[in-house]
């Protein structure tokens, strides 16, 4: 293990055994001290948010980015410092924690007997909407998590997902989509996050007038199943409430390819993702590079390609 891979384990657990005791007042002025230092640093991560919510807010000017990078990392640790302290949260806290509209969407689809996936971008805090699921709803649910480095940090995280409820699945394992395809058919719910690909062979879409790559499976699995197809964004106000919304299902294609259907479903996807990021574009946490001509240093020479991190 690198010396660089030790100090980000070291640097998450530290979080997890400290953060989550910390009261709730000063967790959040810690994270909002945190976002500001790491913005006026202007480190790799976030100059390619800025250069993200420059696709988003195509019109925004030099001083609109930077109020808007400065949201978005507020956000960001927003994000961190709620996921810290989520495994210390009660089930009211919980519950009171979060405001979704048209959850109905997902539950009818459950009392149907389909199975349902739900599909999300990088907004706000996913975590804490998987933790009102299985909590608030009672709903179990089965997910993947990226592999990261050290194996250690993907332990971590793995067992923070599953202590929350979840059954986490490692993405690169090659029974992940057999195993989620089982729990639907079986009536489950399926979450993924699912605004990056990250396997480098995901379907092309038009999203915010460029194009992008984002994972097929959530289209795959819905085909493959009968299971509805939901996707899902989320968001924060300036309340400790996090509010959300359940778009309509979308369909599967009558006609075309499995590949041809599976492009329309997922263009459709980025579609509901683009319409959540366009409303709150500084919940947006990619602080990553997703579209191609960012990915391909042959079409923009002229683009930083290293990989963005806070």
């Amino acid at each position: 293990m690198s010396a660089r891979d030790r100090l980000n384990d070291a640097l998450y657990g530290a979080g997890w055994a400290t953060v989550k005791k910390l009261p709730e007042p000063v967790a959040v002025r810690l994270g909002r001290v945190i976002a500001d230092l790491a913005w006026k640093r202007r480190g790799q991560g976030v100059r390619r948010l800025e250069s993200n919510y420059a696709r988003v807010v195509p019109d925004a000017s030099p001083e609109r980015l930077a109020e808007l990078s400065r949201a978005g990392m507020r956000s960001y640790l927003r994000y961190w410092m709620e996921s810290f302290r989520l495994p210390a949260w009660s089930p009211e806290r919980i519950a009171n924690g979060i405001d979704i509209q048209d959850i109905h969407r997902v539950t009818d689809g459950m009392a149907a007997g389909k199975g349902v996936v739900l599909a999300l971008p990088h907004l706000a805090n996913w975590d804490l909407a998987g933790a009102w699921a299985t909590t608030g709803l009672g709903i179990p649910f089965t997910t993947v998590a990226e592999r990261l480095k050290p194996e250690t940090l993907y332990d971590r995280f793995v067992a923070y997902r599953e202590g929350l409820g979840m059954e986490v699945l490692p993405h690169n394992g090659g029974s992940a989509f057999g195993t989620l395809a089982r729990r639907l058919r079986e009536g489950g719910l399926v979450c993924l996050v699912a605004d990056r690909d990250l396997s480098a062979s995901g379907v092309e879409v038009e999203f915010f007038g460029e194009t992008a790559r984002m994972p097929g499976g959530p289209a795959l699995l819905a085909q493959h199943t009968g299971a509805l197809l939901l996707p899902a964004t989320l968001w924060y106000d300036d309340s400790p409430v996090m509010r959300g919304r359940v778009h309509p299902a979308v369909p599967v294609p009558e006609s075309g390819t499995r590949a041809e259907k599976t492009s329309v479903m997922t263009q459709a996807l980025a579609d509901a993702f683009a319409t959540g990021i366009a409303e709150h574009p500084e919940d947006w946490h990619m602080l990553q590079r997703l579209w191609l001509k960012d990915l391909d240093p042959a079409r923009d020479p002229g683009q930083d390609t290293r990989e963005g991190t806070p």
